[in-house]
This record gives structure tokens, sequence and C-alpha cells, in this order.
């Protein structure tokens, strides 16, 4: 059974929705449209990030490290 998110992170997503949509004038079409281009970009650094680990370009995260 998976499980459901607690009222304090219901309360955080709803903030975050308002204040997308408020970004983006209240315009629905153009938050959803910034939010799966915000998307896209993030997993392009993310392959990014991992390519260059995977080729010992970019330090691993080091689990010891604070």
């Amino acid at each position: 059974m998976p499980e459901t998110a607690s009222l304090p992170d219901i309360d955080h997503y709803e903030q975050a929705c308002d204040q997308a949509i408020a970004m983006c004038d209240g315009n629905l079409r153009s938050t959803i449209k910034a939010l799966i281009m915000a998307n896209e970009y993030l997993e392009t650094e993310l392959q990014e990030l991992q390519a260059a680990v995977s080729c010992g370009c970019a330090p691993a995260a080091d689990s010891d490290a604070a």
C-alpha cells in the first residue's frame, strides 16, 4: 500500500502550486509548460552529471563529506 503524504507535505505542495501559478500570471497552460521545461532541464543536468561521474571527470558523492 503506497504511503500518503502528510498534511505538512500537502500544504507545501499547495503553496508551491500557488506560487508557480502566480509566477505565470494565473495562466495554467503557461504554468504547466514552465514546469515541463524545468523538469527537462533538470533531467539533462542529471544525465550530464551522471556521464561525468561515470567517466571519472567529476568526483562521486562521498558519504563521509560534510
